[in-house]
């Protein structure tokens, strides 16, 4: 980052949010527009590229409280026109110049900091990595790396209970071949003659001196004349990974999890981004779920729905349980059985939920039909009795 980048750039802006905007704020509009110019959501997209460089140099400085701070204290001292070249100044025809860099390098010897008093070079130097008159190798700038998305499939069975599952992954590193330099295996970049390897040169605009990253050397301080075959000069190449993840007991179909700093390596300096695992859960073909509480349908006969009868209902891996089903137990009906169900944060779990079912047989004959028909006469109950009463005094 040059002064003249620190001066002019309008971090808020690059990331479409007010100068007041929370922290949330600025993590939820980085995060969307970092996900939109990828580089590798658009292969090949220089204007997205860029954009992509300016939306994370952005989110560096205003995701860090202190690089805020001094960010907007000193976009106040030159943003408001405090330091602008005077016009009309005697002797000078209509302006003098001078060097920001010597404005920021001072300590204790103009204006009122004499004694000691500490220089704008100090106030910048947060954001710079450093006071005086350079602020270290342009294009250096931290950058978090990229969030990296994934997706698992589970069984039924093993989201309940938690899992730890391989994942093999295409992430981007340092290549082999170069161990990241960017030149040809035997021989190693050289230093810059435009910049001396510093990575920045001094330019002159409208009176003022302003350091710029190095076009010869696009701010790197170093010149590769014999790029790696394998990574073509970039010194990263995007290989295969396998991460063991652990996935929580209780995952359901669809959550995502994060897991801090196993993304895309950052830039100079930068911490790793995330990785976000999409989860997909299976159907059981037994078993529901309903919150912490897992469900079953129990199929019931007649008899034993009307009568009552002990009846056994499976588990989700465990053995079965034994529920009573008072006499006269309607179709629908559901009970509880305490702690087998989803396993919760706390390590407690949740209800398995049996709903009673009237298994209706289709086929019917013999001394069943007999009896059914027997029933029938001697029960003389009509459910449907309300309805013509009700419709009637409708």
């Amino acid at each position: 980052m040059s002064t003249r980048d620190f001066v002019e750039k309008d971090y808020y802006k690059a990331l479409g949010v007010a100068k007041d905007a929370s922290q949330a704020d600025i993590k939820k509009a980085y995060r969307k527009l970092a996900r939109q110019f990828h580089p590798d959501a658009n292969k090949g997209e220089a204007k997205a590229e860029e954009r992509f460089k300016e939306v994370s140099a952005a989110y560096d400085v205003l995701s860090d409280p202190s690089k805020r701070k001094e960010y907007d204290d000193a976009r106040a001292l030159f943003g408001s026109g405090g330091f602008r070249t005077p016009t009309g100044a005697p002797g000078q025809g209509g302006g003098f110049s001078f060097d920001l860099g010597d404005l920021l390098g001072q300590r204790g010897q103009r204006g009122g900091n004499a004694g000691g008093g500490a220089g704008l070079g100090d106030l910048l130097g947060g954001l710079f990595g450093g006071s005086g008159r350079t602020a270290g190798r342009a294009g250096q700038v931290p950058v978090k790396g990229a969030d990296i998305e994934a997706e698992v499939t589970l069984a039924f069975s093993d989201a309940v209970e938690g899992i730890t599952a391989p994942l093999r992954l295409a992430v981007p590193g340092p290549c082999r071949t170069c161990a990241g330099s960017g030149a040809k295996p035997g021989t190693v970049p050289r230093v810059c003659p435009e910049c001396s390897g510093t990575g920045t040169v001094g330019r002159n605009a409208g009176g003022f001196a302003f350091a710029e990253p190095c076009r010869e050397c696009r701010g790197q301080g170093l010149i590769i004349d014999d790029p790696c075959p394998t990574c073509t000069g970039t010194g990263r190449t995007t290989r295969d990974r396998t991460l063991t993840v652990r996935i929580p007991a209780g995952v359901r179909d669809g959550q995502r999890i994060r897991i801090k700093s196993k993304g895309a390596p950052g830039g100079p300096g930068g911490a790793a981004g995330d990785l976000v695992v999409t989860v997909h859960v299976t159907p059981h073909p037994v078993f529901g779920r309903a919150g912490d509480n897992l469900t079953v349908s129990v199929p019931v006969t007649f008899p034993e729905a009307t009568l009552g009868a002990t009846i056994k209902v499976p588990t989700l891996k465990g053995a079965p349980v034994t529920l009573k089903l008072p006499p006269g137990t309607p179709t629908g009906r559901t009970m509880r059985v305490r702690g087998r169900g989803v396993t919760r944060k706390d390590g407690t779990r949740g209800d398995l939920l049996a709903t009673v079912e009237v298994a209706v047989p289709r086929n019917v004959s013999g001394k069943a039909r007999e009896a059914l028909e027997t029933f029938a006469t001697e029960a003389g109950d009509d459910p449907r009795a309300f309805l013509m009463e009700a419709a009637d005094r409708a």
